[in-house]
């Protein structure tokens, strides 16, 4: 019995090498509706040139097998047994560090957890009725902190020296606070884990210069007195995980390479590795500085944390320790909204200490004080207006407006980043705005999907296909854009599809 292929030659060819269909084997299981050789003579004569004829050809032609009914909320649930592993105890002389419960990972290379990636992963585990996954990724963060004194970038010994963007406040307010027959004992427990990851961001504060501005590990005082924080690493020299490319910009720079390795490392812990927020030439990876640069996201985060400890404080009836993160919340909000918005243009900002002035690059990264609850509503709305002129595309948000080759420059887009301006927005008022974000988002996500059966780390927003730059190709799994996906879901289920 003759084959599709053999039946239909030319015809066949032409459909499978035009990818009409995300899977091959639809063609392939195309019923004629007439005799095939009486249809590739149809073929034969009329000749459709373009795609879209080639496709109106084959539908008129033949009965395609009904699509999958699967939506996209449903493969995400049906991905969480996939990238989720069990507690670790790594064998001798592995790089991996141990886990005491389950965890999921992001997936492809990314094959251990992650600091700040798992926080948007948890958001998806909660939509989808994982809270067990969701209690046991706080219970291995919980641990690095007593460990390690901090929550390392990911779980392996070559990132011990640095951190990642310090959500481990938010994840804490995933779980209920004081609820009837909570174990105090636990809640202690994550509670001291809250004040020592807070000891390791504030850490530098003993060995500032005596006077004058300054900087020392990652906390950095300005002319005026002002304590805020910047992203740091413990080493300089070329990082483990990264080697040759480090090796390689060193080679593109007559500065100190100790300073360079730090600078990079440093963008590594900001989690926007690479991005033009960190460049004096946007187009150099050379000209990285990211530790002379206070960052409105990280500044945000630490006011956050400050929060949460100072509540937990006094639901623990602890008066001394709440009123003292409290105050520490109160200065570190009125020097974020002092130090880093601009108003004439409209954003937050980060700040640059070399030149004591907000840097020039327009990022996502102003959605934070707002999703932290810092901003004013004048200042939300103000960010809402810039987000409608510049940062909105096609497909979501853009990460920076500068077309660097770095990842976290435009055109990409991250499920994170929409995720933290969506939830920022509402919470000012403007659900119209965060709406239609998430709308262009998940509309994003779903037609690359349909396209590649994969959900991926980040995405080219301008033209809603896979995103690229970096260091590595665009990976697949992908923890957090399954957990602002169907996060984003749940929330607005009218956006959702109906399956393939």
């Amino acid at each position: 019995m003759p084959t599709p292929q053999q039946l239909f030659g030319p015809l066949y060819q032409a459909v499978q090498t035009a990818h009409i269909y995300p899977d091959a084997k639809t063609f392939a299981d195309a019923v004629p509706k007439s005799d095939p050789q009486a249809i590739l003579a149809k073929y034969q004569q009329e000749q459709p040139q373009d795609k879209a004829a080639l496709q109106a050809f084959v539908e008129r032609h033949f009965e395609l097998p009904a699509p999958a009914t699967i939506t996209l909320r449903q493969h995400i649930a049906s991905l969480w047994p996939v990238l989720t592993r069990p507690p670790l105890d790594p064998p001798k002389w592995s790089s991996a560090l141990p886990l005491p419960a389950n965890y999921v990972v992001p997936g492809g290379r990314f094959r251990e957890i992650y600091y700040w990636d798992s926080y948007f992963t948890m958001l998806g585990l909660q939509a989808d009725h994982r809270s067990d996954l969701v209690d046991s990724m706080i219970t291995g963060f919980q641990s690095l902190v007593e460990r390690y004194g901090h929550i390392p970038n990911g779980t392996r010994s070559y990132y011990l020296s640095r951190s990642q963007p310090p959500f481990f406040a938010a994840m804490a307010q995933l779980k209920p606070l004081g609820d009837k027959g909570a174990d105090t004992k636990a809640e202690a427990r994550l509670l001291a884990a809250l004040k020592r990851e807070h000891d390791y961001w504030m850490r530098g504060t003993a060995c500032l210069p005596k006077t004058g501005q300054g900087a020392c590990e990652h906390v950095v005082r300005l002319a005026d007195g002002t304590i805020l924080n910047r992203y740091w690493d413990a080493k300089d020299t070329p990082r483990d995980e990264a080697t040759q490319p480090d090796l390689d910009t060193a080679k593109d720079t007559d500065r100190s390479k100790p300073e360079l390795y730090r600078d990079l490392r440093a963008a590594a812990e900001s989690g926007w590795d690479f991005s033009s927020r960190w460049q004096d030439d946007p187009q150099r990876l050379s000209t990285v500085h990211t530790t002379s640069i206070a960052p409105v996201d990280l500044n945000s985060l630490l006011y956050q944390l400050e929060g949460e400890v100072a509540r937990r404080c006094e639901a623990a009836r602890d008066t001394s320790c709440a009123t003292r993160f409290n105050q520490a919340k109160a200065r570190r909000a009125a020097a974020i909204n002092r130090i880093f918005w601009v108003a004439a243009e409209q954003r937050y900002a980060d700040y640059d200490l070399r030149h004591q002035r907000p840097t020039k690059v327009l990022s996502a990264a102003t959605y934070y004080p707002l999703w932290v609850g810092i901003a004013t509503p004048a200042q939300a709305a103000a960010v809402a207006d810039t987000t409608q002129k510049q940062l909105l595309a096609e497909g979501g948000l853009r990460t920076t407006l500068l077309r660097t080759g770095q990842q976290w420059d435009a055109p990409n887009g991250w499920a994170p980043l929409q995720w933290i301006a969506i939830d920022g927005l509402a919470r000012y008022g403007h659900g119209p705005l965060a709406r239609e974000i998430a709308k262009r988002w998940v509309a994003t996500v779903h037609r690359t999907w349909v396209e590649t059966g994969k959900l991926l780390e980040k995405y080219d927003v301008e033209e809603r296909k896979s995103g690229g730059g970096g260091e590595y190709p665009t990976q697949d799994g992908f923890g957090w854009t399954n957990g602002v996906t169907s996060a984003l879901l749940e929330r607005y289920p009218d956006l959702a599809h109906d399956g393939k």
